[in-house]
């Protein structure tokens, strides 16, 4: 995604005042400066701008020496998520690796890929007292979760991000590092665009006084306008064996896609239409017939077992300089080493096949006691070296194929009524979710102008369309959703311009029987481990599924630290009788 905006970390500033609906006031100034050695400038190679003149186009940002913009946004207070049993699993095995025995020789772990899940994985190493060095081969932080400048100060991302109460690893994260104050929490709702009624909205309300799972039940049993009651007693129906079942029966369900299990279960197509198209997209960015059934129930279950698992947030600006910049302070200051435009170019191999370094496209040749591959399953898959194809650990692996996806940001030149301060889902055959982030996030605020960001899925079909291809399909979706304010033609609310990011390889496609070919964080290969949403922990693949295998990444290393020590000795043993 492409990024634009002069708007830094380091000049945002939060006074909160808890008003008497316990509404959440942040004011910030509007100013800044780049002031980390890792700031990021803009890049094009993953997406485009197209400027289009517009006489009465509103400054998104004023000019220098002009008094700053204020801004005042309201958020709700962070929920209590301190007593779950998840976020104090999550909570004891961050602080298992904090207190770990300090190593007498740290080791030295070098870690390819610097997104969420190569980042978690040198974050809770150098708790253990040891040095990772950290490769990115792109000159931006975050991974999947990457964002850039444009020209104008404004940044894009490459994706709509949204953190769950439901997701315990990336909220002990965030408490480590003290960072908690950088999620805006939104009120406990999903809201669904409704496309037989253009310009209207469906509410499923949680109530803050029922606990989880009656919370969610209520949300539900109050929603009468996307499900009747029968859909709703056949649903019920339906998912009782899944509540009686338990994880075992979850895991069983892998087999099926949303579409076959849901008939199977005698629920209405009805259900999957109004409903699990929507959730589909939003999960995979995939439709019902292809996603595996067990995803949704993960989903569920995650989101509906715990009172605010389904509570969303925003980030407060750009993951980039607001999330990943504070794990790379930590890393650095534990000492360390992260290192941008570092593409590895081969895994050169020892004789016995182990890893012998990590070599760059510069030449330069990184080594290690341990070597790490934190990089989406399709890079891991270009760069396997030939003699590990054939070994079944690696083989599994090519049934998990990244899923293209497209996210779109477009400029107005006014302010839209009919948006939220919270993540829409859409319910288009084009796009997934969306947001007005003008409203949503504290930096990206803007009181005159709209800026929508939108998630375009399914997007095989479309991710080699030209962008403005792609921005003219938004446009027409966005008219169904908007028929006051937006008009294909533009007579309506007008362009000021737009960002088109694709991913041709997003996260991996959960279609069905892909769970037993995510591999394990330990490979067959001494000294060699994998990290990444696709690899094996119980979440989705998701953010939370990328840091809490990062992890379980560094928990196998440090459970492995006598052998590594041993074979590094032993090399060292070869070598100089050689």
């Amino acid at each position: 995604m492409t990024i634009g905006g002069f708007v830094s970390a380091a000049n945002l500033s939060c006074q909160s005042t808890l008003t008497g609906n316990q509404t959440l006031r942040c004011g910030f100034l509007n100013n800044s400066v780049k002031t980390n050695a890792l700031a990021f400038g803009g890049c094009e190679s993953m997406g485009h701008i197209l400027r289009i003149p517009h006489t009465k186009a509103i400054r998104l940002r004023p000019r220098k020496g002009v008094s700053p913009l204020q801004v005042v946004c309201m958020d709700f207070p962070r929920p209590e998520l301190e007593n779950t049993v998840n976020f104090l699993e999550a909570a004891y095995l961050s602080s298992s690796l904090r207190a770990s025995a300090r190593p007498s020789k740290p080791l030295t772990v070098v870690i390819a890929g610097a997104g969420l899940a190569g980042l978690s994985t040198a974050k809770y190493l150098a708790d253990a007292g040891h040095k990772p060095i950290l490769l990115e081969s792109r000159d931006v932080l975050g991974g999947k979760v990457a964002a850039w400048k444009d020209d104008d100060g404004d940044w894009y991302e490459t994706g709509l991000h949204i953190f769950f109460g439901a997701y315990p690893n990336v909220q002990n994260l965030f408490g480590e590092l003290g960072i908690d104050d950088r999620l805006q929490w939104k009120e406990h709702s999903m809201i669904f665009a409704m496309p037989n009624k253009p310009g209207e909205f469906s509410r499923f309300d949680f109530p803050e006084v029922l606990p989880a799972p009656l919370n969610g039940i209520w949300a539900i049993l109050k929603n009468n306008e996307m499900l009747t009651w029968p859909d709703k007693v056949k649903f019920a129906i339906g998912l009782l064996p899944a509540m009686l079942g338990g994880q075992a029966y979850v895991e069983a369900q892998d087999g099926l896609t949303v579409k076959e299990w849901m008939r199977k279960q005698g629920v209405p197509d009805r259900v999957t239409d109004e409903v699990f198209v929507a959730m589909s997209k939003a999960l995979n960015f995939i439709n019902p017939d292809e996603l595996s059934m067990q995803c949704i129930l993960i989903a569920l279950n995650r989101f509906l077992q715990e009172k605010n698992g389904s509570k969303m947030a925003f980030l407060d600006g750009n993951p980039p300089e607001r999330l990943c910049m504070p794990i790379v302070d930590h890393i650095q200051s534990l000492g360390g080493e992260v290192r941008l435009n570092s593409r590895i170019q081969k895994i050169e191999l020892n004789n016995d096949g182990t890893v012998k370094s990590f070599l760059l496209n510069n030449g330069n040749m990184i080594e290690g006691d341990a070597y790490v591959f934190a990089t989406p399953v399709d890079i891991l898959k270009l760069l396997l070296p030939e003699n590990w194809k054939e070994i079944p650990y690696f083989q599994r692996l090519k049934k998990l194929v990244g899923v293209p996806v497209i996210n779109v940001h477009i400029w107005f030149d006014r302010k839209l009524k009919n948006t939220y301060d919270h993540l829409l889902f859409s319910r288009s055959p084009l796009l997934s979710v969306y947001a007005d982030m003008s409203l949503t996030c504290k930096e990206y605020y803007n009181p005159n102008q709209s800026m929508l960001e939108l998630v375009f899925a399914p997007a095989e079909e479309w991710i080699s369309c030209s962008d403005s291809d792609i921005i003219d399909a938004t446009m027409n979706e966005l008219a169904r959703l908007f028929p006051d304010e937006i008009s294909t033609d533009q007579s309506k609310a007008k362009i000021v311009k737009y960002h088109v990011v694709k991913t041709p390889r997003s996260v991996y496609k959960t279609v069905p029987d892909c769970e037993p070919c995510r591999p394990l964080q330990r490979s067959p290969i001494e000294g060699f481990y994998l990290a990444g949403d696709y690899t094996k922990q119980k979440y989705l693949a998701s953010m939370e599924g990328a840091v809490l295998s990062g992890k379980l990444c560094a928990q196998a290393i440090v459970q492995d630290y006598e052998l590594l020590i041993a074979r590094g000795q032993t090399r060292l043993a070869q070598a100089s009788v050689y």
